[in-house]
């Protein structure tokens, strides 16, 4: 049945008596915001919502719900939907749409190795560069058929090798010179820019920014737990160790504590004890400066001999030859000559990682790099997400209460509202790429970060959602197909539910799921 407003209040009472769950509060709410057809699945799922709302689990914060048929936009149901709300990761959908609708699905990123100067005798009188261009995904380990940062690394040296350059007297340098703004976003919590998933964005990225300290647990709770080294080596890296031990099984309670650019770490929390060595991610502090010296490194390894100490350069560094001009405001950019181009995997398998793994450094480089797409003036991350904003207004998406601040959902400050998200999702249904961007949400029940959730009910194989979750907050959005075989996009979002509960929450969710493809 198409969908209505219901028809009468007397109607909705009876419904809501019968179930036990009416009150002043959600009789305000529901004549406000929920909209849905008279069918007895549609009454049993806002039955369910008031419950869960008025719950234990829920009752002191929010549970919101949008559903929106993709073919013409028509919301269906709305319970909490205009409320903005922290959506988490599933803001990482609206990130992938952007880019793919704006770039297209084979738009790749491309690395260039190259250098200024003149080679003659074998020696380099000039500089060796890196310039990046945003990519995430160089030297990652996660595509078959494309190398690693260690390969990559190799390939670079024997390019320069090839050339014929022996000897380099200027500088090795990592070029990441593109965006000249904060690496992270400013509402990122402080506690999360030392780790791996609070790695910032460089314009030279490598091997997803990451980094790991090796610990050597001790042999009793509470006592110290020793660093043995980082892998990669980064010697010029302090780390102020107050990590102890856990007992066994445990697992990592590890907290890194540094700021991008900050060459010093602090190492807090838990290691587990009863294994010889435990590895903690961290997130490099300056990608372009590791990838410099990591280059820089292979290239003495293989012979190749330099003067000078490798460098990064970035909008708040000068240039070398700025320098030597005696000019250090000035950013003297000599000729260049390309040794080696690396082209990324194309945007429809970051994508696709972006949203089965859930990686905020993809979100963050296809943010920027699609909203430099929409508007080439665009500089900062505050730029970038007016740039969105605008792009999906321009499809007919109302994006009253769209307040995010980045391009993953790891700020704590950024909202959207869940009719937002799926004005968005069928927006994106009505776009030409939207075949190939439903193939990079995972499968509830079967792949990604929803692999193991509402498995063995209605649900599995049918909903394909991304999930969310931070401190107080579950999600998942993405689409469904109804019983009527419309196509329908979805958004759920728990705001503030019980501290403890999420595993409960959880499971309230998988029911939810089950609900809506009953619709």
């Amino acid at each position: 049945m198409h969908i209505r407003k219901v028809k009468s209040l007397a109607y909705w009472l009876l419904s809501c008596w019968l179930c036990g769950q009416v009150s002043a509060q959600n009789l305000s709410n529901t004549q406000n915001q929920v909209t849905a057809s008279d069918s007895t699945a549609t009454q049993r799922l806002l039955t369910f919502l008031d419950q869960f709302q008025n719950g234990p689990l829920a009752r002191h914060g929010t549970v919101a719900l949008s559903v929106r048929r993709v073919r013409d936009g028509e919301s269906l149901v709305g319970y909490n939907s205009r409320q903005s709300l922290s959506s988490a990761s599933t803001l990482k959908l609206i990130t992938t749409a952007t880019a793919l609708a704006t770039l297209g699905p084979n738009f790749t990123y491309t690395t260039t190795l190259e250098y200024d100067g003149i080679i003659r005798d074998s020696t380099l009188t000039g500089n060796l560069y890196l310039r990046g261009s945003g990519d995430p995904s160089l030297g990652t380990w996660r595509y078959t058929g494309y190398p690693d940062a260690n390969t990559l690394l190799l390939i670079w040296s024997d390019a320069v090798r090839k050339a014929g350059i022996k000897r380099i007297d200027g500088v090795v340098i990592g070029d990441a010179a593109l965006y000249d703004d904060l690496p992270t976003p400013d509402t990122w919590p402080w506690g999360d820019l030392g780790n791996y998933y609070g790695a910032g964005l460089s314009a030279l990225n490598f091997n997803e920014n990451l980094y790991r300290v090796i610990f050597r647990p001790g042999k009793t709770v509470d006592s110290p737990a020793t660093v043995l080294r980082t892998e990669p080596a980064l010697p010029y890296l302090t780390l102020i160790n107050r990590v102890t031990t856990d007992k066994a099984g445990t697992g990592d309670q590890v907290n890194i504590y540094g700021a991008p650019f900050a060459e010093q770490q602090w190492l807090t929390g838990k290691v587990p004890m009863g294994v010889s060595e435990f590895a903690v991610k961290g997130s490099l502090p300056d990608p372009a400066q590791y990838v410099a010296f990591a280059l820089a490194g292979q290239l003495r390894n293989d012979s190749v001999r330099i003067l000078n100490p490798p460098v990064a350069v970035r909008p708040d560094q000068p240039w070398p030859d700025a320098v030597k001009t005696g000019r250090p405001d000035a950013k003297v950019v000599p000729k260049r000559i390309v040794l080696h181009q690396y082209k990324s995997p194309v945007l429809l398998e970051l994508a696709q990682q972006t949203n089965f793994q859930s990686i905020n450094l993809y979100a963050e480089a296809l943010l920027r790099t699609a909203a430099r797409q929409i508007n080439p003036k665009t500089r900062s991350v505050a730029d970038a997400v007016e740039a969105v904003e605008r792009f999906w207004r321009s499809k007919g998406a109302n994006l009253d209460g769209f307040r995010i601040r980045d391009g993953s959902g790891l700020s704590t400050v950024g909202a959207l509202t869940a009719d937002n998200m799926t004005g968005i999702l069928a927006a994106m249904g009505r776009e030409r790429v939207f075949p190939q961007f439903y193939e990079t949400i995972p499968v509830v029940g079967q792949t990604g970060t929803v692999r193991n959730m509402a498995r063995n009910t209605p649900a599995a194989g049918n909903v394909r959602a991304k999930s969310g979750t931070i401190e107080g907050v579950r999600a998942y959005a993405g689409y469904f197909t109804a019983k009527s075989g419309e196509l329908m996009s979805f958004s759920v979002m728990i705001n503030k539910y019980t501290p403890g509960q999420s595993r409960a929450v959880g499971n309230q969710l998988e029911r939810l799921m089950a609900l809506l493809v009953d619709l």
